[in-house]
């Protein structure tokens, strides 16, 4: 694909990423119209600082993994299950904020004590930082499970790729698992813990793909041995 349609198919989804960077982060205050919701607002800008400073760090370093993840959905030679998956995750993620501002609205869940809030935070902040860091340092980390052939896929092992094998998805699910506790809605573990299945589910996929595709994969994940959690898979 040339410069030229690279960049159409990256302005034809303009409206779709900002949805998903302004509107989606914003749903829990948007939904419950609770605008001294103070935790929703930390949430809110949370997520718009880390998505600003990750892609900007990213395109600094290597502008070209932006240009493949706005391609996601053109991509012909991602794996077949991926793109049942990919999109899965996405509605995953939009699921959680939108069941919190529901939660907040009807009142269904109990209120968690500010220690339990200030561990999520912090926890939250460590997923941010973990899935950050796995894109800037990973040039090929696309939208979608394939081998990049038309950019020279090689193994990354630089950076939190010394400790697992999929970081980004490490930290997602840290951010996906700590975020109804900080927002107040046990009902929200409900998709958060469908969405660590599916998680789960892509990344052991992922991987197998990987080790039977990528030169060097095997070698590497013989080193590099757990996939997801240190320690445990």
């Amino acid at each position: 694909m040339d410069n030229q349609n690279r960049k159409k198919v990256s302005l034809k989804y303009i409206p779709l990423f900002l949805f998903a960077i302004l509107v989606v982060p914003f749903l829990p205050l948007l939904i419950s119209r609770h605008w001294r919701w103070w935790e929703a607002w930390v949430f809110f800008l949370l997520n718009i600082f880390s998505f600003a400073v990750s892609r900007a760090l990213a395109a600094r370093r290597n502008p070209d993994v932006l240009v493949e993840r706005s391609r996601f959905m053109q991509l012909d030679d991602a794996k077949p299950w991926d793109k049942l998956l990919s999109p899965l995750v996405g509605i995953g993620s939009g699921l959680i904020p939108l069941v919190v501002g529901l939660d907040e609205l009807f009142n269904w869940s109990n209120v968690f004590n500010m220690t339990l809030k200030v561990i999520s935070l912090c926890l939250i902040l460590v997923g941010y930082a973990l899935a950050s860091y796995a894109l800037i340092e990973n040039r090929y980390f696309s939208g979608m499970v394939r081998i990049q052939t038309d950019r020279g896929h090689q193994v990354v092992s630089a950076g939190p790729y010394r400790w697992i094998r999929h970081p980004g998805y490490a930290g997602s699910l840290i951010y996906f698992l700590a975020t109804p506790i900080f927002l107040d809605s046990s009902w929200a573990f409900i998709p958060a813990v469908l969405l660590t299945i599916v998680l789960v589910i892509r990344t052991n996929l992922e991987d197998k793909t990987l080790q039977k595709e990528l030169e060097g994969y095997q070698s590497y994940a013989s080193r590099v041995r757990f996939r997801l959690i240190p320690g445990i898979w």
